[in-house]
C-alpha cells in the first residue's frame, strides 16, 4: 500500500506536502533532491530502510527534524494506525 500525498503549498523557494500513512503504507524507494524538514503530526513509529540497512525511529507530535539532499530510503508505516507528517522541501 502506498503513503498518500497531499500537495499543499508550491512556490519558486518551498514545496509543503502532507504525508498520510495508513497502517503498513510506504513511500516506495525514492531520494530526496531538496533539503527538507519533516514536522510529524503525530506520535508513533516509523521504518527507515535505507542503503545501509533498516531502523525504526520513534516520531513525536511537533517535533520537527531536518534533512540534507540526497536522503535515499523508503518510509513505512509500522504503527497499527494511520500516521502523518509535513514535509517542506526546500529549493
Amino acid at each position: 500500500m502506498q503513503a498518500i500525498p497531499s500537495l499543499q503549498v508550491e512556490t519558486e523557494r518551498v514545496i509543503v506536502t502532507k504525508w498520510t500513512f495508513p497502517p503498513g503504507a510506504e513511500t516506495g524507494d525514492h531520494v530526496h533532491a531538496h533539503d527538507y524538514v519533516v514536522v510529524p503530526l503525530k506520535t508513533g513509529k516509523l521504518r527507515l530502510v535505507e542503503p545501509g540497512g533498516v531502523r525504526d525511529v520513534e516520531l513525536t507530535a511537533g517535533g520537527s527534524y531536518a534533512r540534507l539532499t540526497g536522503v535515499a530510503h523508503n518510509v513505512i508505516n509500522i504503527n497499527d494506525f494511520e500516521f502523518a507528517f509535513v514535509e517542506i522541501e526546500l529549493k
